[in-house]
Parts: structure tokens; C-alpha cells; sequence
């Protein structure tokens, strides 16, 4: 693959690549199929994009990693980040679809208010959404309807129905990560007995007082996974965020270390992690209902 990124800032330079008229500045479903055989190469977007993947067409790219997908997926990039396709220098036609929209797009509507919602925005590619030939086809459905609209005459509706269907499409795109979470047993075997192994053993050393506290993105670099799909695998496992799984076992861990009279409440925060006590005393009084000191005389 050439060492060099294309780069498209707009909606339309996009569309030009692959052979796509423009029907409206901000947004677009691309028919890939429509664009000329190419060599792979690595691609900047400045707006969202949603690959549909209907053939395999080389190694995906996302960043410098590289993720080997199987036809049917969803691949989900922000604004700003880098993807494209290695192909070992091998022409190769695209197929599939993708569904590209600019930020100022959804600035002022609902879905502008809550993109950052959509954590598969900030999966890596290895996490990519695995369809069913149904969920295919309501996909496809939702690709449909927002096409519809791009080709009418824009009127004072246009806006408002194109963005409802993209946020129906997101909608429906997070109830089949919550179906993935379930179904993909082999990827995600052992996530959370790996996650409270590692969480353990971390507190078994001295990796708290030389790093401070565990964060969810440590545990989730331990596992190769981003921090939001880590985040959300390990929510819908235990109900709970990654975040506050962590915060209950430091909370356990204190409950422990509090009786042992031989070491101040500052010594116990500072071998949990804790950069300053009255942040441990704060954390464990959230927590608890009671001051550290209020827990020790409680023996």
C-alpha cells in the first residue's frame, strides 16, 4: 500500500472519487460498486463514515493497524481519523456502500446533541459490527430511505427526515453491538475473568504507587481493545461502567487495608494508588456513606 493518504475534507470530494453525483453537500450513501478498480491506500475523512462491506477487498486499515474483515461488516470512522484498505498493491474494484455526513450537518438537531453517544465511533477496527442478512437488509433499508431523500428536490423536510433516518440507522447499528456483545462468544470469551484477573494482580504489585490508580484504558490495552468497546463489552456484562467496576474493587481492597491499625488512612490510600488522601476519603465516602477514619472505628 502507498505511503500516502488521501485526503477528503468534504462530502463531494468523496463522491468525485467514486464516481457519485452530489446530491447534497453534506451527506451521501455511495454506492462503491460505482467507483474505479484501485490499489489500496490510506484515507482521511473529515466527516462520519459508515462502511458497509459487502466483499473482502484486501486488509482493512484503521490508523497503522490492521484488521482482516469478512463481507457484511460495519466499519464505524469519525471525523479526523484515518482509514483506508492495504491491498499489497493489487487493483481491486470496491463493493458495498458507505453512508458519509458532515458534522454541520447534525449541528442543532438531537442526534448533533448526542453523537458522542455512539461509542462505536471510537472502536477500532478489529471491533467492527458483524451483520446478520437481516440486520443486512434493514440496513440497507435505512441506506434506502435517506437515498430517497438526497434524490427529491430539497424542501423545508429535507433536513429533518434525512437526519432522523441516520440517527434511526445509529439506533439500530447499537442494538446489534448489544446482539454481538451476546452472540460473538469466541472474541469476548473471558473478557471479564480476564479484566478482574488482571485487576487483581495489579494490586498485587507495586504498580500503584509507581502509576497511580488502574484506568479502564490500561485494562483495555491489556485485553487489545479500545477503551469504548472495552467500556461497553464490560457494561453489558456486569451492568455496571468499567469505571465503577474498578472504583468497587479499590473500594473492597479498602475496606481490608482500613482495619490494619499498623498503617495511617493516608498510607492506605497512597499503596491503592491515590495521588492525594482526601481524594481516597472522598471516593470511599461516595461509596460507603462513611469517612475512612469513621469505617476504622467501626471494628
Amino acid at each position: 500500500m502507498e505511503d500516502i493518504i488521501r485526503r477528503f475534507e468534504t462530502v463531494d470530494q468523496y463522491n468525485t472519487f467514486n464516481n457519485i453525483e452530489t446530491l447534497h453537500p453534506l451527506v451521501s450513501v455511495v454506492d462503491l460498486s460505482k467507483a474505479d478498480p484501485r490499489t489500496g491506500s490510506r484515507m482521511y475523512f473529515g466527516f462520519y463514515t459508515i462502511f458497509l462491506k459487502d466483499v473482502k477487498c484486501g486488509d482493512l486499515m484503521y490508523g497503522r493497524h490492521t484488521y482482516d474483515y469478512q463481507e457484511g461488516t460495519l466499519v464505524f470512522i469519525s471525523p479526523g481519523q484515518v482509514a483506508g484498505v492495504k491491498s499489497n498493491g493489487e487493483i481491486y474494484q470496491p463493493k458495498g456502500y458507505a453512508l458519509v455526513f458532515h458534522p454541520d450537518l447534525i449541528h442543532g438537531t438531537p442526534l448533533g446533541r448526542h453523537i458522542q453517544d455512539y461509542h462505536f465511533f471510537g472502536y477500532q477496527s478489529n471491533e467492527a459490527l458483524h451483520l446478520s442478512d437481516r440486520e443486512r437488509k434493514i440496513i440497507l433499508d435505512c441506506f434506502s430511505k435517506i437515498e430517497y431523500e438526497l434524490e427529491r428536490a430539497i424542501d423545508k423536510h429535507s433536513k429533518k427526515l434525512i437526519v432522523s433516518n441516520i440517527e434511526l440507522f445509529l439506533n439500530y447499528c447499537e442494538r446489534f453491538y448489544d446482539r454481538q456483545f451476546i452472540t460473538r462468544e469466541k472474541p469476548h470469551q473471558g473478557v471479564l475473568e480476564k479484566f478482574e484477573t488482571l485487576l487483581k494482580d495489579y494490586f498485587q504489585t507495586n504498580k500503584p504507587q509507581q502509576f497511580g490508580l488502574p484506568s479502564v484504558a490500561y485494562f483495555a490495552g491489556e485485553l487489545h481493545l479500545s477503551s469504548s468497546y472495552f467500556g461497553d463489552l464490560i457494561k453489558k456484562e456486569t451492568g455496571k461502567t468499567a469505571q465503577e467496576y474498578i472504583q468497587e474493587k479499590v473500594i473492597d481492597l479498602a475496606k481490608e487495608r482500613i482495619f490494619n491499625i499498623d498503617q495511617s488512612i493516608a498510607e492506605v490510600a497512597y499503596h491503592l494508588g491515590f495521588k492525594y488522601p482526601q481524594h481516597f476519603t472522598r471516593l470511599f465516602k461516595q461509596k460507603t456513606g462513611v469517612s475512612p477514619t469513621e469505617y476504622r472505628s467501626l471494628q
